[in-house]
């Protein structure tokens, strides 16, 4: 959902139209100028392959668990890092990562600039 540019909108979740973009993931979206906000609710074993993006991504893990794998796919250089509810992600742009809901997971994602996200790919 786009909003204006000159003025303050109130938005309520419950109204904004949710897309499915993968099995297993439920997302609204509210746009801005500058950023994006993202509502993503992913059922338990919904995977998101490797893939990286222009914009910075900060993830707050809502509820849930999330397994993250940063860096390039079956590299040495790659991590595993769960994040859980009430804990944060933040991956700076053109980071490659991946996901995995390792348990019904609600997070909300901020991107900036506004865009694609991963699953928009996958």
């Amino acid at each position: 959902m786009k909003g204006e540019e000159s003025e303050a909108v109130r938005y309520r979740w419950s109204e904004i139209p949710q897309d499915h973009p993968l099995e297993g993931i439920d997302r609204r979206r509210i746009f801005g100028k500058k950023m994006m906000l993202a509502e993503v609710a992913l059922r338990r074993g919904c995977s998101v392959g490797t893939h990286h993006h222009e914009n910075e991504q900060i993830a707050y893990v809502v509820s849930g668990r999330i397994r993250f794998v940063i860096g390039p796919e079956d590299s040495a250089e790659s991590r595993e890092i769960t994040v859980e509810g009430g804990e944060v992600m933040h991956l700076p742009s053109n980071v490659p990562h991946s996901a995995v809901a390792l348990e019904d997971s609600l997070v909300l994602d901020l991107f900036s600039p506004p865009g694609e996200m991963g699953v928009d790919r996958a």
